[in-house]
């Protein structure tokens, strides 16, 4: 399943050149400290500069999404944890919002890196409108199956509910390792080091292989990661 997955992951694109390295404030870090919010603005808006571009070619290479002009936000909102997501405006341009707590708890410029190839991914790849489809297949399904069983109205509605939620749980694992591939090549291709980016993973809780989780367990997510930049860099 690996190596197919990756085996779609390839653009054939040329990708913008990074900018010089050494323009670039990088942030290392000791475990636990706090990052100088100088510090991690101009880190982030550094990543911004140099992902945005190749992200934007990646997406227009591959053809999938019909608008590649990401509009990269900071969800200022208080009290919000460390995230990011990927949506798209009422215009369909698509949204990437970091909140300000991933900033600050990133450890380097590549872990901001990574995450924003990754986020990205999911547009350039369709998840979102994929997932919707999804959900709405195993809805249509489950009530179907329910209705032949002689279910009422509420039974019916009831497992149209509980499809929509299992056939989205099942492809989201997937999609979320398919844009960990595709969002370590970009942020190869930007001059970062994803598998040192994928190194958030290790501050994550790992999910592991639950039956109804949304995300892969991070050890499977790490040797996506590490497959892409060993293809990358010709190892």
């Amino acid at each position: 399943m690996m190596a197919a997955l990756l085996a779609g992951c390839v653009a054939p694109t040329t990708f913008p050149a990074p900018g010089p390295k050494g323009t670039e404030q990088v942030l290392i870090r000791p475990a636990g400290d706090l990052l100088d919010s100088r510090a991690a603005a101009v880190n982030f808006l550094t990543v911004v500069n140099r992902v945005e571009p190749v992200a934007e070619a990646y997406c227009r290479a591959e053809r999938l999404a019909q608008r590649c002009d990401f509009q990269i936000v900071i969800d200022d909102r208080p009290g919000q944890p460390p995230n990011a997501f990927q949506t798209v405006d009422k215009a369909g341009r698509p949204v990437i919002a970091f909140s300000l707590a991933l900033i600050a708890d990133a450890r380097n410029a590549d872990e901001i890196a990574f995450v924003l190839g990754h986020e990205a991914a999911h547009h350039i790849l369709g998840h979102i409108p994929k997932q919707a489809e999804t959900a709405l297949s195993g809805a249509m399904m489950a009530g179907i199956l329910a209705a032949a069983a002689g279910a009422g109205q509420a039974e019916v509605e009831q497992a149209q509910q509980v499809g929509a939620g299992l056939a989205a749980r099942r492809f989201s694992k997937e999609y979320e390792l398919q844009a960990d591939a595709v969002g370590a090549e970009i942020a190869f291709h930007a001059g970062y080091d994803a598998m040192r980016g994928a190194g958030f993973f290790d501050r994550l809780p790992d999910p592991g292989d639950q039956f109804l989780g949304t995300h892969p367990g991070n050890r499977q997510r790490k040797a996506v990661v590490a497959s892409v930049v060993a293809r990358l860099q010709g190892v």
